[in-house]
């Protein structure tokens, strides 16, 4: 379940920037290696939450950096178990 979630996080992700899943890493960094701006990182924010169902609070915008962030404040939010 958790490698699925991963994936749809680097699909909505790689869609919104434009560029394929598999260039995406858990780890790369959504500004800093893939061009990401502040409009951008809201696109994700607004697409991730009507994907999975959940509200994610302005503030833990900046958080959300890369895969593996997103999942984290996703889990958090949504309840998911490990």
């Amino acid at each position: 379940m958790v490698a699925e979630r991963i994936n749809i996080i680097k699909d909505v992700v790689a869609d919104v920037l434009e560029i394929e899943p598999t260039d995406l890493t858990e780890e790369s960094r959504f500004v800093e290696d893939h061009g990401a701006d502040s409009l951008r990182a809201i696109e994700i924010m607004s697409r991730l939450e009507k994907k999975f169902g959940v509200q994610i609070p302005q503030n833990d915008l900046t958080q959300m950096t890369n895969v593996s962030n997103v999942y984290t404040i996703l889990r958090a939010h949504a309840g998911w178990e490990e």
